[in-house]
């Protein structure tokens, strides 16, 4: 669905406070395979609110796709909910959550809030669809770490696996990147979920990863599940059968085509490679979380 932000949009899907909850902005630490302990951020939190609709997004179906950027939760609210939070063991505070952070007019300020008040290292995960924008781009470096989403090679692979909002290309993505990669002071990574239904453009992938030329590159796989909806929980882990929607297990790529892939990309672009199969042991997805 495609929407205006305006309040009477978000309480048309039935949210507002997330079905009147009242859950924190603030959430974890969440154990990551990338990052260690990750103590979550979430700017949108009323409902999934992306300018993606990615076909193996962990918060599902997303509820508004949307380019258009608004006010959604207060720096004072996320400051009052860190106060709650056990944030002194974390690793690192992501900004993630809920949908795509950069949507979020204060990002910048909430970044620079989060990281005063912590001296944590402060990371945002970002689809990239918004770094055109100075403004944007301005925000995310405040951040000591940056992830940027690129999951496909062409066009075409890309509104199949993406799904962006209308007028959003994987050409401006990439254009935009690697102007942020260059204005960046800090740690820039291109994050790549394979499936099996982009495996087989691991080589056309490399010649994007040339462009870009990120200090590294994360192989991922869909490690959770899909539910059939949003609910709050759907930002970190938990118990699948405990859920209360339809949860359904997405194909991941095995630990042998895994290996292939990084040894494509490892030798294609010369890049630093992290994956999520690095130092997990052989099991396959299972509905208790997939992998660690």
């Amino acid at each position: 669905m495609n929407e205006n932000l305006k309040e009477k949009d978000l309480r048309v899907i039935g949210v507002g406070d997330a079905g009147g909850l009242h859950p924190s902005t603030v959430y974890g630490p969440v154990s990551s395979w990338r990052f260690g302990s990750s103590l979550g951020v979430d700017l949108i939190l009323q409902a999934s609110v992306c300018s993606f609709n990615c076909v193996y997004c962990q918060l599902g179906a997303i509820q508004v796709v949307t380019a258009e950027r608004r006010l959604f939760v207060t720096t004072e609210r996320v400051m009052a909910d860190l106060e709650k939070a056990d944030w002194q063991g974390a690793d690192l505070v992501t900004f993630s959550g809920s949908g795509e952070p950069t949507l979020a007019l204060n990002l910048g300020e909430a970044v620079r809030a989060v990281k005063e008040r912590t001296g944590i290292t402060t990371h945002v995960l970002t689809n990239g669809t918004l770094l055109h924008l100075p403004e944007v781009r301005e925000a995310l470096c405040g951040a000591d770490r940056v992830s940027v989403k690129i999951d496909a090679p062409d066009e075409a692979m890309f509104q199949r696996v993406n799904r962006p909002a209308p007028g959003v290309t994987l050409a401006g993505i990439v254009e935009a990147t690697i102007k942020f990669k260059q204005e960046f002071s800090g740690h820039m990574d291109s994050q790549v979920m394979f499936m099996p239904v982009n495996r087989a453009m691991t080589e056309k992938l490399c010649e994007l990863l040339n462009k870009i030329r990120p200090d590294e590159v994360q192989l991922n796989t869909p490690r959770r599940a899909y539910p059939s909806e949003w609910f709050i929980e759907t930002r970190g882990r938990y118990d699948y059968e405990k859920a209360p929607a339809k949860i359904s297990e997405l194909r991941t790529l095995g630990f042998d085509e895994a290996e292939a892939v990084e040894k494509i990309i490892r030798e294609k672009t010369g890049l630093l490679v992290s994956s999520i199969y690095n130092g997990v042991e052989r099991f396959t997805h299972t509905s208790k979380g997939g992998f660690p």
